[in-house]
């Protein structure tokens, strides 16, 4: 992670260009990430600037779950935004499908169709956690949350009373 934190800090030194796209969301985190922006937050103190086009962006934000229909589309907008790129998850639904991630119409969270750098949750995520995870990303803030295993335990598991539940990965 130190590495990926001071290739970003090299490659993204003064300013992101951000590309939102919207996978299938319910315009929650849409609200949030616009919000981001307003006067109120002003990312663009930070250098955070939304672009209208990929082939101009350093970062895409996706938020919603992936529909089976834009899943095509995400590739080739991933594919349009140039190297080096980050790719954000924004909100539950992106992150992991949110509360649609085994229907029939989505794939799930944005991981399934294109490589994700950096989630964060939530539903939808406060302003302030999107420029926490943005700041995190670029090296300017520490990292104060660690990843978390979450499955199933089988059958087998539970008659022996062993439980997974809330294993943290270092």
């Amino acid at each position: 992670m130190a590495m990926l934190e001071k290739a970003c800090q090299k490659a993204f030194g003064k300013a992101l260009w951000v590309y939102h796209a919207n996978t299938g969301a319910c315009n929650g985190c849409d609200i949030e990430v616009i919000n981001v922006l307003t006067p109120y937050y002003d990312a663009e103190r930070f250098g955070i600037k939304l672009v209208g086009s990929p082939r101009h962006a350093d970062v895409l934000l996706v938020c919603g779950p992936v529909t089976r229909q834009v899943a095509p589309a995400l590739q080739r907008l991933y594919d349009a935004t140039p190297n080096p790129k980050l790719v954000f998850a924004i909100g539950s639904c992106a992150t992991g499908g949110g509360c649609w991630f085994d229907t029939y119409s989505t794939l799930g969270g944005a991981d399934k169709v294109i490589p994700v750098d950096f989630y964060v949750p939530g539903c939808p995520p406060r302003p302030e956690a999107i420029l926490y995870g943005v700041a995190v990303s670029l090296g300017l803030a520490p990292k104060t949350v660690g990843a978390e295993l979450l499955r199933q335990e089988s059958v087998e598991e539970l008659a022996r009373g062993e439980s997974i539940v809330g294993e943290v990965r270092p």
